[in-house]
């Protein structure tokens, strides 16, 4: 394939304020998007260029899971590895997430008693892979009967609650966070255990007064922050810590919704699971979205879904990663469409609107010149219209085919 090329398809949705082009069609310049229009001004304006006619398939931006947890918990949740194959299986979760349609993904690194990993080299790593991968470090609390603390900056070992709110290692925590993911666990976490092993899961672990001077720590070094949080009690706490992206947000009432948009504060949201309570309902979402709150859907992989859910459907509590996050999706995106929303605004939920989790919304999440060309080709919206990843035919990761299914 050329490094110049132009793209077109029955139906290109952008996500964008162009919205959905019948018979569109975009230039991709050595991995940019450097045009977008009609086809046929396209064409007369490019008439030397290799054209790639996708005919009946919908070309829309690539999807973004902007909160999983692939390297540390869910490598060992998937795969029955030893450190000595920690690797090997983390590469495999991200060509999961690639066959998925998933070209960037918002990563926690929260420490692990199970794997040191190093930071740095994985940075080094993701650099050479078709994808974004965009890190948030963290402090996490595990629900056991003795409270589990981990850091991101302090590895394996477990350390007490003063370590938590220790000035230094939060300095270390905010210095090498890339973006507001789950920094702050403002409740202790089930970490996918049964019940019974975690009783104090959904424990606050913050007084109001920590929790307010480490989010000012990380507003005062010019850094967003997110926290981990479900129930009433603790986005409560969270709102009024001036807390930028509140991640799961389980158990939010409708008089914290309008808090939380109040204080332009962006949800993401895991219909699949990830905290002591039930996770985010369809009918939560449409309440979310209609409220004007910028709200992303994540799968916070690797989870075992609760099977009771009527909006997950799934036979087995087997865990699931990036390859149902259209699935997930699907319920929600549904509502929102029998509302009346456009499907540019709907499908930003797991494109463009976790890409402004990120902070990547100017290069990823939207088909638009300047941006880089991450698309992929599906027999219908994803999420939408399809939830099933073999629907997903072809994955672009700047303007290069990185998965290709055929027809």
């Amino acid at each position: 394939m050329n490094n110049k090329y132009i793209v077109t398809s029955n139906k290109i949705i952008t996500v964008s304020d162009i919205k959905t082009l019948s018979n569109g069609a975009f230039v991709v310049s050595d991995g940019i998007i450097s045009d977008i229009g009609d086809y046929n001004d396209i064409k007369s304006k490019y008439k030397d260029l290799e054209v790639i006619d996708f005919k009946d398939l919908v070309i829309t931006p690539s999807l973004i899971d902007c909160h999983t947890h692939l390297f540390e918990y869910a490598t060992s949740t998937v795969y029955p590895v030893t450190e000595e194959t920690y690797e090997i299986a983390q590469d495999t979760l991200i060509l999961n997430g690639l066959m998925s349609g998933v070209t960037a993904f918002g990563e926690q690194v929260c420490g692990s008693p199970m794997y040191e990993m190093n930071l740095n080299k994985i940075k080094e790593k993701v650099k050479t892979l078709p994808l974004d991968i965009v890190f948030s470090t963290n402090s996490i609390t595990i629900g056991f009967e003795n409270l589990v603390n981990l850091t991101a900056v302090t590895g394996k070992s477990s350390v007490d609650k003063e370590t938590l709110i220790n000035e230094e290692i939060l300095e270390k925590i905010i210095d090498e966070s890339e973006y507001p993911g789950e920094n702050v666990f403002i409740n202790a976490t089930p970490a996918n255990l049964k019940e019974e092993l975690v009783p104090k899961a959904g424990e606050i672990i913050y007084t109001q007064e920590e929790l307010n001077k480490i989010s000012k720590m990380f507003h005062n070094k010019g850094k967003k922050i997110g926290c981990h949080v479900a129930g009433e009690e603790g986005i409560k706490m969270a709102i009024e810590a001036k807390i930028d992206i509140i991640h799961h947000g389980h158990g939010i009432t409708n008089e914290l919704i309008k808090k939380a948009k109040e204080e332009n504060i962006i949800i993401v949201a895991t219909p699949l699971g990830g905290t002591h309570l039930k996770p985010n309902s369809p009918e939560e979402i449409e309440a979310l979205v209609k409220e004007g709150i910028i709200i992303a859907i994540a799968t916070d992989s690797y989870l075992p879904p609760d099977i009771n859910l009527p909006w997950l459907n799934f036979e087995d509590d087997s865990p699931r990663g990036p390859e149902v996050l259209m699935k997930i999706s699907n319920q929600g995106m549904l509502k929102l469409k029998d509302v009346g929303l456009d499907e540019n605004e709907i499908l930003s939920l797991i494109t463009l609107n976790g890409a402004k989790v990120l902070g990547l919304e100017e290069k990823i999440g939207a088909l638009k010149v300047g941006m880089k060309a991450n698309f992929i080709a599906s027999k219908g919206i994803p999420g939408l219209e399809i939830t099933d990843i073999k629907d997903i035919i072809k994955v672009f990761y700047e303007g290069k085919c990185v998965i290709d299914k055929k027809r």
